[in-house]
């Protein structure tokens, strides 16, 4: 049984690893022995979380913008001149965006839809031969995307740009994993509120809230989001793909 859920030894890659949810997964990935290379445009928060994880485990910053198709495809080369291969690919770097209908523009979509779609494409399309390289028959190689649970439900605050990206990434999800199978599975996980910078401001004015109004009445912490994470990552979750596995406390599915 505790084989059945270890990623000990497994070279792991979790793209906005620096903070949020992001830094909850690596930081789980880490604990339970993984070799894990962090991603994020900030250099100097993602040097400053690797230095941080690796006083627990092994952990690596690589510091790209996903927002562009050449910076998806330089951190998958940067990877590949360290690595022959990489057991699990989180695609978790993101952006937010709210406005008003009224005043909600172009720049309110690129920005969001540019990196929370086209980068979790580009970024697995580029890691591709180093994911083959390490799928076996019995263990394939795993992409993990983050979504939302704002792409399953209507959320309340004016994010169009960001409910919409999410709920493509659940169907990039579903897509890529038939594509993929059986070498690579591909499944994504949509969280509900967990802190984190993107949700620093709803939290502060409406986190009480929230969490009352939750079934499981209260706000995600980091061992359930790390936890979820590691089960997919896992011999434990080796038959499951095209799956999006709402992390919510029952907010979007029994809320």
């Amino acid at each position: 049984m505790t084989d059945l859920f270890s990623i000990a030894g497994k070279t792991t890659l979790v793209t906005g690893g620096g903070r949020g949810i992001g830094r909850m997964i690596a930081g789980g990935f880490v604990d339970a022995g993984a070799k894990t290379y962090i991603s994020s445009r900030n250099t100097e928060v993602c040097v400053a979380v690797a230095a941080e994880l690796s006083e627990v485990g092994e952990c690596i910053a690589l510091p790209a913008d996903l927002s562009t198709e050449a910076g998806c495809r330089e951190l998958a080369a940067e990877l590949g001149r360290r690595e022959e291969r990489l057991d699990v690919l989180v695609n978790n770097a993101g952006n937010t965006w709210g406005a008003p209908l009224a005043e909600f523009d172009d720049a309110a979509w690129d920005r969001v839809l540019s990196l929370n779609v086209k980068g979790v494409f580009h970024t697995t399309k580029f890691m591709l031969p180093l994911l083959e390289a390490a799928a076996t028959d019995d263990d394939p190689a795993r992409v993990v995307n983050i979504g939302s649970i704002d792409g399953i439900h209507v959320p309340v605050l004016e994010t169009y740009s960001y409910s919409a990206s999410k709920a493509a990434v659940h169907q990039l999800t579903r897509h890529l994993a038939k594509k993929l199978a059986p070498r690579i599975t591909v499944n994504a996980i949509a969280p509900g509120p967990f802190q984190s910078k993107m949700m620093a401001a709803t939290l502060d004015a409406f986190g009480a809230q929230i969490a009352a109004s939750a079934p499981m009445k209260r706000i995600g912490r980091p061992d359930d989001m790390a936890g979820a994470a590691i089960y997919l990552a896992s011999r434990a979750g080796a038959y499951l793909t095209g799956v999006i596995l709402p992390v919510d406390g029952g907010i979007a599915t029994v809320g």
